[in-house]
């Protein structure tokens, strides 16, 4: 149960964010087949994550926890030095980004879950080097770490570098704890803003307050597991709802998008959760999906291979065994233009320096996939 002292911040929070557009249902369109030509890459055992480097090569996690640098060709070159991981359900060796600076500095970011006492989401950074046949993680520093440990799955664990090269954001999820999304002193169902050593910018919205409420951007999330900016430099997020209620969200400092308040889903037994619409204190979101496609991946498109694609949202979809594209009228509104049906759970997705999109499977094996128009 909330303090009232707890609620009232709640409520305040609520009342003070700002109106949005009116949200869409894209639940339960039809996926058409693929009007893109897809190539096997090279595949892997539960894939999680994609990121380029700035040469053109990629960094692949495999949920179970391992690392590998993979070359257009598909060539896979395995890391050492990953460290120890709780894997299993949705846990594991999750997200991994090349740093802003990273051409000086070789640094990658990953998040993971750690072993012992219920598993704490933990983020970190190391020197990646590759020499002959194998590659190393030198140096792991542990920047952040999840308070209180523990939970269930649904742990985010998403990383996005600012425009600015400056600060990174971090998706927590709510771990199966649905009221700690709201827990302003719990580093769950929450996005982060952090230096790019960890500690907590001064400029964000309650800094001065420190801990997890001064590294927090924005509340009330439940199983984030998209997070990219556009080319505007505007902050987007999709996630997953309960049984019902995917979202895809505008993220803006202070914002509170009002999970487990509301949703459009209903809880998995069944029993109904107020609705967005009935509170417009909360944030709500920009396109919701009941029935569920389950987001994973985002990314966005601002390359020329595809050029009708340019500006466009690319989501994967596990449920939904598809790849989304959402387009943006400029306006405040978005929507779901195309679903195409790839036959299997998509779970991330990134845009090559070629122009191509690459896709990965979740499953093992998964297979990264190469998007190209026909």
């Amino acid at each position: 149960m909330l303090s009232r002292a707890l609620a009232a911040a709640l409520l305040a929070t609520a009342l003070a964010a700002p109106a949005t557009a009116a949200s869409v249902n894209a639940g339960g369109r039809p996926a058409s087949a693929p009007s893109f030509t897809a190539t096997e890459i090279a595949s892997f055992d539960t894939p999680w994550a994609i990121a380029f480097l700035p040469d053109g090569r990629m960094l692949v996690t495999e949920k179970g926890g391992a690392l590998f640098v993979v070359n257009r060709d598909g060539h896979k070159t395995p890391v050492d030095g990953v460290p120890d991981v709780q894997a299993g359900g949705q846990n594991g060796f999750l997200d991994v980004a090349a740093a802003p600076d990273y051409r000086s500095s070789r640094l990658v970011y990953f998040t993971y879950v750690e072993p012992g006492d219920g598993g704490a989401l933990a983020l970190a950074r190391a020197k990646l080097t590759v020499a002959g046949t194998r590659g190393m993680l030198e140096g792991v520093e542990v920047i952040w770490r999840q308070t209180p440990r523990g939970g269930g799955g649904q742990p985010g664990g998403i990383i996005a570098f600012a425009p600015d090269g400056q600060h990174l954001f971090l998706t927590v999820g709510d771990r199966m704890r649905p009221a700690s999304a709201q827990d302003p002193d719990a580093a769950r169902g929450k996005v982060l803003r952090l230096a790019l050593d960890g500690a907590t910018p001064a400029d964000n919205p309650q800094a001065s307050a420190g801990g997890v409420r001064g590294e927090t951007w924005s509340t009330g999330h439940r199983n984030p597991y998209g997070l990219a900016f556009d080319a505007k430099g505007q902050l987007w997020l999709n996630e997953m709802g309960p049984r019902g209620g995917d979202e895809l969200n505008l993220i803006e400092a202070g914002n509170n998008y009002g999970w487990p308040e509301v949703s459009n889903g209903d809880n998995y037994n069944g029993t109904p959760i107020p609705r967005h619409a009935t509170r417009p204190g909360f944030a709500a979101p920009a396109v919701y999906w009941t029935p569920v496609i389950a987001p994973a991946g985002l990314a966005f498109y601002d390359a020329g291979l595809f050029p009708s694609w340019r500006g466009s949202a690319l989501i994967g979809g596990l449920a939904a065994t598809a790849l989304v594209r959402v387009t943006f009228d400029g306006k405040g509104n978005a929507d779901e233009a195309e679903r195409f049906d790839m036959g299997a759970r998509i779970r991330d997705v990134a845009v090559g320096p070629d122009g191509a999109v690459y896709v990965i499977e979740d499953d093992a094996p998964g297979r990264l996939l190469r998007l190209t128009p026909r």
